[in-house]
């Protein structure tokens, strides 16, 4: 039987997350990779460095001390026009936290995968989404990944949408629970990644004939250049990256459909819909969560409960229409999070009842759930009851005042 050839079947491989996102960055043909390990994603540039070394990847491989270094070299290679790649987590991205502005900024088509992991103190190297939830504000794209195939997907889907808006974005997936899980994942040939993602061109050049001056100090109003135009002020730069990331959603969606139209899987949803249309009760929440969320909607399907899942695959920026469009014929909502805003609730509650009030008539009861933090095993049976609880308020007209933790212990 003749052999297959990679470059132009696909093909399905038993595969962990960081297995996933390594290929992935292959498929893309990065051309920098920086590498500082930190649990649970060190096995990534371990992966891709075996690429680099075997002359899989024709990529300059960079050891640096630290993640903040990781980052700036990132920013160094990206300006100059290379297509580059790291990846982080939790204390690690926190590191970065200065970096991640200068990125987003500086304008640079940098893609990063993160594999959620809780926030030290205490330490913990186990999964929650506390790390990139709290760099939301950055001004990077965040995408979430359900499985290890959206994992694959999704970064290389990333640069396609990096290189078009010049937004840096963060890939984020389940520390463990799939960076260290292994499931089929379906790996496109490379012939049809390389027609969907092009290689990366600056939209300007560097070049000793023709000098440019890249994020010079800039005033609070518009002041001309050398040439006599006019250029932004601080916040005019502001702005237009406010604009593209508005703008970003549509960017996202045609991406996403072109993929699926050499994959067969589409991306052009933002959301993940399951059995959400005629749902009574809806959890809403982000990442693998939707698996169990899933299971315990079946569940609840069984007992003769209406209960529908809708989970976010974007979640900066924030698809507020799109969200409120969909949880608007539920009577309850239970918002599922591995993260909370400290003295409040979770940001995703807070931000969907924001898009109800301005995008909806409408105001489902809606309930806070804070669960999972630290690794905390999270089972679709723990679910069903919180549903039940939800769809009792939505009966009495009773409005929960602050989250409730499930699972915490003593």
């Amino acid at each position: 039987m003749p052999r297959k050839d990679s470059n132009t079947v696909e093909r399905t491989l038993i595969l962990t997350g960081t297995q996933a996102a390594a290929l992935a960055a292959r498929l893309s043909r990065v051309q920098v990779i920086t590498a500082y390990p930190i649990t649970p994603q060190s096995k990534i540039p371990e992966i891709l460095s075996e690429y680099v070394e075997k002359g899989e990847l024709q990529a300059e491989f960079v050891r640096v001390e630290s993640e903040h270094s990781a980052m700036g070299v990132c920013i160094s290679a990206s300006l100059v026009g290379a297509r580059v790649f790291t990846a982080t987590a939790a204390n690690g991205l926190a590191y970065m936290h200065e970096q991640l502005h200068w990125a987003a900024g500086a304008r640079l088509p940098i893609v990063m995968p993160v594999t959620n992991r809780g926030l030290g103190a205490p330490w913990t190297i186990l999964n929650d989404m506390q790390d990139t939830l709290s760099q939301r504000d950055t001004g990077w794209i965040q995408f979430h990944c359900m499985n290890n195939q959206e994992v694959l997907d999704k970064i290389i889907l990333a640069y396609r949408v990096a290189e078009q808006i010049m937004v840096p974005i963060m890939v984020c997936f389940d520390g463990f629970r799939l960076s260290h899980t292994m499931m089929p994942v379906s790996v496109p040939p490379q012939d049809r990644v390389d027609a969907f993602l092009p290689p990366y061109r600056t939209p300007y050049e560097l070049s000793p004939h023709n000098p440019v001056n890249i994020n010079p100090v800039v005033m609070s109003d518009p002041l001309p250049d050398s040439r006599g135009r006019l250029c932004p002020s601080y916040m005019g730069f502001r702005f237009r990256l406010q604009e593209e990331l508005e703008s970003a959603l549509a960017v996202i969606a045609d991406a996403g459909r072109r993929f699926g139209e050499f994959t067969g899987r589409f991306y052009d949803d933002v959301l993940y819909r399951y059995r959400a249309q005629d749902a009574d009760v809806l959890f809403v929440t982000m990442g693998s969560l939707s698996s169990e969320a899933t299971d315990a909607a079946d569940l609840l399907r069984e007992e003769g409960v209406k209960a529908g899942v809708v989970g976010l695959g974007v979640y900066r920026p924030f698809p507020a229409r799109e969200l409120a469009e969909a949880v608007q014929n539920a009577k309850g909502i239970a918002v599922l999070e591995k993260g909370i805003s400290y003295g409040y609730e979770g940001a995703l509650a807070t931000e969907l009842k924001a898009a109800l009030f301005s995008h909806n008539g409408r105001r489902p009861t809606l309930h806070n759930y804070i669960l999972g933090l630290g690794g905390k095993d999270v089972k679709p049976s723990d679910l069903t009851g919180p549903a039940r609880e939800v769809m009792e308020s939505a009966h009495k007209g009773i409005r929960q005042e602050k989250p409730r933790w499930l699972g915490y212990g003593i």
